[in-house]
């Protein structure tokens, strides 16, 4: 995937294990879009309470 420069993205990467790991995508990390795409990857790894809300979040969508 090629990102424009205004353009940034969350790559999120399971292993065998489930484990997930966060990277960004960006040229510019400086950038609005860099900066928000680094906010939201380290509030997915480090806020315990928001990640189980997205696995509540998950399991509601599953029983659909």
């Amino acid at each position: 995937m090629e990102l424009k420069d205004n353009q940034s993205a969350l790559i999120l990467e399971s292993d065998g294990d489930g484990n997930i790991s966060v990277n960004v995508a960006s040229d510019n990390h400086e950038s609005l879009t860099g900066a928000l795409c680094q906010v939201i990857a380290n509030k997915l790894m480090t806020d315990e309470q928001f990640q189980g809300e997205l696995m509540e979040l998950l399991e509601v969508e599953g029983e659909e």
